[in-house]
């Protein structure tokens, strides 16, 4: 596709669920052309221009029915970082909102996966805390999905590292916004770099399997239709869906292997008007085929975390051959396929121009789904703006996820301060900061951090805690090591305890024990280990000053029999 198919593809795609109007119209075009003129002789891994990336990304926010500012931010997401193109250009030529959304997609690409199974969910989590409004994640993943389509021109060790990333962070990301399409396509576009062996024998020797069914559920698909056709029921749309190469490897393994017990390969998807139709729908199938016991599932009474909305059952269809059909109406498909991206449609369908006036905040993560929270919200608040309002940033308030400088996630309560982040990297650290940086400027000590923060803790050796310390810091375990560092640095001695090396004579320990009444000392302890002609005598006193231990020590070393003498000062 050449540029000007995709600009043209563009508009298209968004004429097909908004209205364009000449201002969004001239908006589209403008950054198109401004996208283009930045992009100028750069070239994909491929050889193609760089501007079709960013044109594949904006015709993938259009295809999920997103509005003008995501589009036109897709469309210019890399001209900050990868052109030179100063944010006050952005800002004078497209507006704060769209800078603002540019920005967070920036953000996100400063994030480093580690690969560390301990930082997986932490990056997850940090992506929807630091991502204020949804869109930022939006616009992110279908740059990531037009990256995934153009891996195989990249380095191996890179095509890689990317399908690790893809498939640990992004994908389960797209599952969380309920975005099951994307989810999966993520996954099958990674799967070949990552199990190059497994896919080319999921390839050979599934294909003729695929084939022989896909056949079978054409008769399948004729019949039922007649089925419900006769009940009165007519279907929106009644398909064919093909269990993907990764979940299909997946269920394989679970089954060793054998493809004779994956009943859902090829799975009968019907979609109807009505949730009442989806309920007849599964009767009639199960009138004219007995189920498989256990393999009728209620989605649509019982969603999935992620809102996922549907009815399952396995019956024994034509010839007697477990067969899985899916029920759902149309907009708990549409939920299916796009989660989130769908929902957004859906509200600001209401006032196609409030995302002027606001910006989508993430959902709350104290539940257990985003999308669940989604859908209790779009129940709760009828209105847009509303619903616009209920999507504000909430448990994020509660917890921060900053880096360091290597890109590892650190997750902190809010408000905590680079003492806290010192303290929680190591105690040493912690006890020997003396400054710290963040996002490369030095601040104070008891600055807030703040999610998507880079910090960088400058120490001194023989550094120790500062008692001020306390009276900011958030985290109670850097209150509690830096009060360990205290107790340390501020402990009295107590007592001072002598080791003395003496002749083992009759008398000497009356004799050591005298010395110390006459000059006022009381003893705490005094034991005595012979050997022989000598013995050790461990002594301790209640002396806490290093100038009477010293004066005590001449005294010692005067007694007839002593012939070595050593002290220390204890608490």
């Amino acid at each position: 596709m050449n540029e000007s198919a995709f600009l043209n593809a563009i508009i298209q795609e968004y004429k097909k669920y908004h209205t364009l109007n000449a201002q969004d119209d001239r908006l589209i075009r403008e950054a198109f052309a401004f996208a283009q003129k930045s992009h100028h002789n750069q070239k994909r891994a491929s050889g193609d221009p760089y501007m079709t990336h960013v044109a594949s990304t904006a015709l993938q926010l259009a295809r999920w029915k997103l509005d003008i500012p995501s589009i036109v931010s897709g469309l210019l997401h890399d001209v900050i970082e990868d052109c030179g193109i100063s944010p006050q250009i952005i800002q004078r030529d497209f507006g704060a909102e769209i800078l603002f959304l540019i920005e967070g997609v920036t953000k996100l690409g400063t994030l480093q996966y580690q690969g560390t199974q301990r930082t997986i969910e932490s990056l997850r989590k940090m992506m929807l805390a630091i991502t204020h409004d949804l869109r930022v994640l939006f616009i992110k993943l279908a740059d990531r999905l037009h990256n995934m389509k153009t891996l195989g021109h990249l380095p191996q060790a890179k095509q890689h590292r990317i399908a690790l990333e893809t498939t640990e962070i992004y994908a389960p990301l797209a599952s969380r916004l309920g975005m099951q399409s994307l989810a999966g396509e993520l996954e099958d576009l990674a799967f070949p770099y990552l199990h190059p062996t497994q896919y080319q024998w999921i390839r050979k020797n599934i294909t003729s399997s695929y084939e022989e069914r896909l056949r079978y559920v054409q008769r399948v698909q004729h019949e039922i239709e007649s089925q419900l056709h006769a009940a009165r029921i007519y279907p929106i749309q009644v398909d064919s869906r093909a269990k993907r190469i990764s979940s299909l490897y997946k269920k394989l393994l679970r089954n060793d292997m054998d493809i004779d017990r994956i009943y859902d390969l090829v799975a009968l998807r019907i979609m109807v008007r009505t949730v009442e139709e989806c309920y007849l729908v599964l009767g009639i199938i199960h009138h004219i085929w007995k189920p498989l016991p256990g393999r009728i599932k209620d989605y649509i009474a019982l969603p999935k975390m992620n809102g996922y909305q549907s009815l399952h059952t396995t019956v024994f269809c034509i010839d007697n051959r477990p067969t899985e059909f899916q029920i759902r109406t149309q907009d708990m498909h549409e939920q299916a396929e796009n989660g989130a991206a769908a929902h957004w449609f859906y509200e600001t369908q209401k006032q196609s121009r409030l995302y002027q006036q606001h910006k989508v905040g993430v959902a709350d993560q104290k539940e257990t789904s985003i999308v669940k929270q989604l859908q209790e919200w779009q129940k709760q608040f009828p209105g847009s703006q509303e619903f616009v309002d209920a999507l504000k940033l909430d448990v994020f308030s509660d917890r921060i996820f900053v880096l360091t400088p290597k890109g590892e996630v650190i997750d902190l309560p809010a408000e905590s301060t680079p003492v806290d982040f010192a303290y929680r990297i190591h105690t040493q650290v912690g006890d020997s900061c003396v400054g710290a940086k963040v996002n490369a400027k030095i601040v104070h000590l008891d600055y807030s951090l703040q999610s998507g923060d880079i910090v960088e803790i400058l120490t001194q050796k023989n550094k120790k805690p500062s008692e001020s310390w306390m009276h900011f810091v958030k985290t109670r375990y850097a209150m509690k090591k830096i009060k360990n560092a205290m107790r340390k640095k501020m402990a009295i001695p107590q007592k001072t305890e002598y080791r003395i090396i003496c002749q083992n004579r009759i008398g000497m320990a009356k004799d050591i024990l005298a010395m110390l009444s006459r000059n006022h000392i009381s003893v705490i302890n005094i034991s005595m280990t012979e050997n022989g002609h000598f013995a050790t005598i461990r002594l301790v006193v209640a002396i806490t000053t290093r100038e009477r231990a010293e004066q005590v020590f001449l005294k010692l070393r005067k007694i007839e029999g002593v012939k070595e003498i050593s002290f220390k000062l204890i608490g």
